[in-house]
């Protein structure tokens, strides 16, 4: 086993690595088809160039040759000297012919058979003359269905041709060298390309592998509980992204850490004073310090009942922050709603010496696709966070419109208003304005977050402003039935 993970161990293959044999590999393979192009390229086109001044070659010997069988009338003077047919070459080529030192009067042998050998070694160059009748008269050719034929023209009469062998391998010494130091240099430069290649590619990969590493050690981080972990970023492109996109995730993360125990900090504030305040209460009538009356009695009442209160808001706001809460949804008429629940809470009102208003401005009736029982409890939470926390003599006021395809309610109050600093805050669970837990001036701090759920579970809006009464408004904003 412990051989086997060894091994596995070995054999693994890490990104830096993968990325400098991809890297290499590009390379080796791009300089390997480089390097084939190029000699390719260079055979095919240093062939076609020593071709092409052949033909140079032949066109000029072409029109020597006319002059001397216009001067002699025939071939003779060319078949009985060889040195004079190695001068005509040298000057076709212009060249200095070697042997030119024996005279044009030194004659050779040759016959029309079998034609004039070549001459010096590189001298003819693959040229032959040939009469009219393309038989070969002097060079090292030998038959003249092989030759690519320049004619010799007298008077405009073809009076004989130069011949060349096409597409002629090197046979110069000099063009077989300089072919030679071509491929070699085209050698040397592929293997010193490789060994850059080699030299680039280790240290690219580790550049590219440096911030891969930075975000895999703040991941580490991170899973262990360091939530204020971030990675540096000093690039704008998918690694840049990467980078970027983890210190969101982290951010993220810490906001719900700090979150959870925020919750769990107001949570057991919020049920440890009503059961403190029980504690207390059944302490002292233990010790007989409290009477047990009807009126102690019903004060342990009202603090269990808050107790159940916040228990079940608590329950409530889970239950919408999980999707678990059941909505029942069809053709609702929620302007009949909210004035059923306006009059269900008239008398609280009342007692408070509140008002309450519902308006409607509406064109038509208009329909929600909804649960009814969820909008009622929407309502009723914005109702009774206007009753709770509005001065004796105001008045909350209800608007009803439509704009854009949705139904418009405005809930308006009067003092005490909302500093315009809370107000993006009023819908975090426990959040109140005033900072204190004191229960006295409102409740857990958790309706306007269960209305915020239910708005949101109906494809709606909801947003804090100050009033136009001079206290909180809220608006919700629910999309109408198609």
């Amino acid at each position: 086993m412990r051989l086997s993970a060894a091994v596995e161990s070995a054999v693994r293959l890490s990104i830096r690595h993968k990325l400098f044999l991809a890297l290499f590999a590009a390379t080796t393979l791009v300089v390997a088809v480089m390097y084939a192009f190029m000699h390719w390229s260079f055979q095919h086109g240093f062939v076609s160039f020593l071709e092409n001044r052949q033909q140079a070659y032949a066109e000029r010997l072409a029109g020597q040759l006319a002059e001397v069988y216009a001067a002699d009338g025939n071939w003779d003077g060319i078949l009985g000297d060889r040195v004079r047919w190695w001068r005509l070459m040298a000057d076709a080529r212009g060249m200095h012919a070697p042997g030119m030192g024996m005279g044009p009067g030194h004659r050779m042998g040759g016959g029309m058979g079998g034609g004039m050998g070549g001459g010096p070694r590189g001298l003819d160059g693959g040229l032959a003359l040939l009469d009219a009748d393309k038989h070969v008269l002097a060079g090292r050719a030998a038959d003249a269905g092989d030759l690519a034929l320049t004619p010799v023209r007298v008077d405009d009469r073809v009076v004989g041709y130069v011949g060349r062998v096409a597409g002629r391998p090197l046979s110069e010494l000099v063009d077989v060298r300089f072919a030679d130091a071509q491929r070699r240099a085209f050698l040397v430069i592929a293997v010193l390309v490789g060994a850059l290649a080699v030299a680039l590619a280790w240290p690219l990969a580790n550049t590219l592998v440096r911030p891969l590493r930075r975000v895999t050690a703040a991941t580490r981080a991170l899973a262990a509980g360091h939530y204020d972990t971030r990675v540096p970023v000093r690039s704008s492109d998918e690694l840049g992204d990467l980078g970027r996109d983890f210190n969101d995730l982290a951010q993220a993360l810490e906001r719900t850490e700090s979150a959870r125990r925020d919750w769990m900090a107001d949570i057991s504030h919020e049920l440890r004073t009503p059961i403190s305040l029980l504690k207390a209460e059944l302490e002292a009538m233990q010790d007989g310090v409290r009477a047990m009356t009807p009126t102690a009695l019903a004060g342990l009442q009202a603090d269990v009942d808050r107790l159940g209160r916040v228990v079940e808001d608590l329950y409530q706001l889970s239950m919408t922050d999980l999707g678990a809460m059941s909505y029942h949804k069809r053709p609702v008429d929620p302007l009949a709603l909210l004035e059923d629940d306006a009059e269900a809470l008239a008398g609280e009102f009342e007692r408070k010496g509140l008002g309450l208003a519902v308006r409607a401005e509406l064109a038509q009736p208009v329909t929600l696709h909804a649960d009814p029982d969820r909008l009622s409890q929407l309502f009723r939470n914005l109702m009774q966070n206007s009753l709770r926390y509005t001065d004796a003599g105001g008045r909350l006021e209800i608007v009803a419109g439509v704009a854009g395809g949705r139904l418009r309610l405005d809930f308006d109050d009067s003092p005490p208003g909302v500093p315009e600093a809370a107000l993006g805050r009023l819908f975090e669970r426990f959040y109140r304005v005033e900072g204190s837990r004191n229960r006295a001036h409102g409740g857990a701090g958790l309706g306007l977050a269960i209305c915020r759920n239910i708005v949101e579970a109906h494809g709606g809006l909801i947003e804090a402003r100050p009033s136009r009464l001079g206290g909180l408004g809220i608006r919700v904003e629910l999309p109408l039935a198609p």
